[in-house]
Formats: C-alpha cells, sequence, structure tokens
C-alpha cells in the first residue's frame, strides 16, 4: 500500500492450501464486482443475479437457488481463471475501521493443514489489487469512527480498547471458565466500568441460565430455513453440513453438489447440554479467545451493538460481555456437534466447532467495513 498501512498480524506464521475435496467457500455467493460484470453478462449471462441482501449487488448464481455455485462441478471450479476477486480472496478478508486490517477465516479447513502458500504473501498480492477499493472503504471508515468514538465520550461511555484488550489477555485462560464467564454476564449488565482483574468467578451459579445464554446466540445464527442463510460445517470428510433450527428442533443435514439436501438427524435444542472443555480443548480455545480478542471485526461488532442500544452501556462492559457471549456460542456448537457426531471436548472437539462458528463470527455486523 503507498498511503496506509495493513496489519497482517493475524496471518504471521500461518499457511494457507485450497483442499480438492472441499469446496466450502463456493457456498458462498461472491459479489461480482463492475469491473467483472462484462465478461459474465458476455458468456454466461444466466450466472449473474441479483444477490437476496440488502444492498443487492450483484452476484454468481447458486445451484437451486441455494447450494453451491452454479460453476462448481466435481469440487472444481469451471471458471477458475476468471474467477471473481471475491473468489480470489477467500479465506482472507479485510476489516476497514480506523486502520486496515488482513483477518483469515478459520472456517476454511485449509488454514488448519499447515501446508500451502505463506498467508502473509498472499494477503499483500490481494491487498495490492485492491488498493483502490481499500482506500476508498478507509476514508468512509475513518469517518464513522471517529463520528462513534466521540458519541461515546459525549456519553460518557468510551474507553481505550487497548486498554480493554489488555485486560482481557491478562485474564484470557478466565474465560474458558463457566464461573468467570457467569461472572461476567452478571457483572456486564450491573457494574458500568468494571475490571476483569476484580472480579471473581461466582462460586455457585445457575448452570441453566448460562446454558440458556449459550443456546439462545448459537440459535440466532441457527433460526432460518433458508440453506443459503444458515452456517455451514464442512467435516474433516468434506462433507457440507447444514443446521436450521425452529424453537423446538434443530435439523441436521447434509448438502451435496447438486444443491440437495439430504436428512441426517435433528434435536430438540434443550438436550444439548453445553459442555466445559479438557484442558487441550482449553488451550486449542485459549488462543481463539486471543485471534477474536486482535481482530478489529469483533471490536466493531461490539462498536454495532453499542450504536443499536442507543450508547447506554459501557464500552468495557459490552465488550468483555460479547466475548463470553462469544465463547459460549462456541461452546454450545461444540456441544452439538459433538451430540451429533462424537467429536468430544477436546482440542478436536474445540477446533471443530471454530471450524463450524467462524465465518459466523466475521459475518456479523459491524460499524466499519469488510473488503
Amino acid at each position: 500500500m503507498t498511503e496506509i498501512d495493513i496489519d497482517y498480524s493475524e496471518l504471521t506464521g500461518r499457511k494457507t492450501e485450497c483442499p480438492e475435496e472441499c469446496g466450502m467457500c463456493c457456498l458462498c455467493q461472491p459479489e461480482v464486482l463492475p469491473e467483472e460484470r462484462f465478461f459474465f453478462r458476455t458468456n454466461f449471462p444466466k450466472a449473474l443475479v441479483k444477490s437476496r441482501t440488502e444492498d443487492q449487488h450483484f452476484a454468481l448464481a447458486m445451484k437451486k437457488g441455494a447450494g453451491s455455485c452454479v460453476f462448481l462441478n466435481g469440487r472444481k471450479c469451471d471458471i477458475y481463471q476468471n474467477r471473481p476477486t471475491f473468489c480470489r480472496q477467500f479465506p482472507y478478508h479485510f476489516y476497514i475501521g480506523d486502520r486496515i486490517r488482513a483477518e483469515m477465516d478459520l472456517s476454511c479447513r485449509g488454514v488448519w493443514s499447515g501446508r500451502g502458500n505463506d498467508a502473509v504473501d498472499e494477503a499483500k498480492m490481494l491487498a495490492e489489487r485492491s488498493e483502490k477499493r481499500l482506500m476508498r472503504e478507509y476514508r468512509e471508515a475513518s469517518v464513522v469512527y471517529k463520528e462513534f468514538y466521540s458519541i461515546c465520550k459525549d456519553a460518557g461511555i468510551f474507553s481505550n480498547p487497548s486498554i480493554v484488550r489488555k485486560a482481557v489477555s491478562d485474564n484470557i485462560s478466565k474465560f474458558t471458565d463457566f464461573a468467570f464467564l457467569a461472572r461476567i454476564m452478571e457483572s456486564s449488565m450491573e457494574e458500568p466500568g468494571m475490571t476483569l482483574g476484580s472480579i471473581m468467578p461466582e462460586s455457585s451459579y445457575e448452570m441453566k441460565e448460562l446454558e440458556d445464554a449459550a443456546k439462545d446466540a448459537a440459535m440466532g445464527s441457527l433460526g432460518s430455513q433458508d440453506p443459503l442463510s444458515v452456517p455451514v460445517y464442512c467435516d474433516e470428510h468434506w462433507n457440507w453440513n447444514m443446521f436450521m433450527a425452529s424453537e423446538t428442533s434443530i435439523e441436521w443435514a447434509v448438502m451435496d453438489d447438486n444443491g440437495d439436501l439430504r436428512h441426517k438427524g435433528s434435536v430438540d435444542p434443550s438436550e444439548v447440554k453445553l459442555r466445559e472443555p479438557d484442558e487441550e480443548g482449553k488451550k486449542i480455545l485459549v488462543d481463539y479467545i486471543s485471534v477474536l480478542n486482535s481482530r478489529d471485526s469483533f471490536l466493531g461488532s461490539v462498536f454495532y451493538t453499542i450504536d443499536q442500544l442507543g450508547y447506554e452501556d459501557d464500552m468495557a462492559n459490552a465488550y468483555y460481555g460479547s466475548l463470553a457471549v462469544a465463547v459460549l456460542d462456541l461452546l454450545w456448537r461444540a456441544s452439538l456437534l459433538d451430540h451429533f457426531m462424537g467429536t468430544g471436548m477436546g482440542a478436536k472437539g474445540i477446533r471443530e466447532a471454530i471450524i463450524f462458528y467462524d465465518m459466523d463470527r466475521l459475518d456479523a455486523p459491524t460499524i466499519g467495513a469488510f473488503v
């Protein structure tokens, strides 16, 4: 970049590959940029459609309206050399707030193998190709962030984000403890300007209340009957698993390459019991909490919540509470996967839950922008 720097720290030391059997990113309907539309209008006019999102951008069609991209066949892309920018960029995201930070979608199994290309090098090449878009969005997002901070200061709820994040780093292992999470959930609503170091875990707490909070967080994203809108979990056998929830049932289905769903099972949400990870699972969880704590997109989603709630919640409280909810959501999903697939609550189970969860996390609304 010529005018601004990009933080690549989340990608440092990582490699990425694109497993041939996967194709999960082809379930994410990609936007087609204005400069890319001529190719599709000329060669594949029926493949160019308006998205279902509020902004109604142009995107590639999906099989049967909800399956994989129409160009995916045999888990290979028919237009690989001409695929849109959004396809080329996966699993990288550039989050733009008061700076630009590269983030990685950990729902992609290709980032877990330890093989492939250097992630920082790949992201830098992508950033060079998108420099004008990044600069344009950066100018707009900087104004939004400046205004947000000003409103927070006027409302008396502002906290220095660096100090808030450091407090989490200093207490990060506590976020794997149910008693501590219960206290965070309670204190974030009752004690303005709370400090993590002074919080003592509840010696006794209502497990059902914690379980309900975890279930509600997870069910919010699972609560759709539209396969294009529900989270996708690509398992270690490359199956595209989808979980669609109602108040009384979670339906588990596997989508095939043609966009058809095959029912695999169901469970009453109340039967999924929130389980604590074992020691190896906690190590993986702590690493992931550290990633969330460093992500500007997570901070931006907390800011979005503050804005939606009318600037009534202390910024630090909102941040700690949101992080506690994210951990509970992840652990409930780990419990759900264990219920259906026996993945456990150890290192493997928590890693699989992260693969299930992280794409949703990155899709959360923020006051900034993703490019």
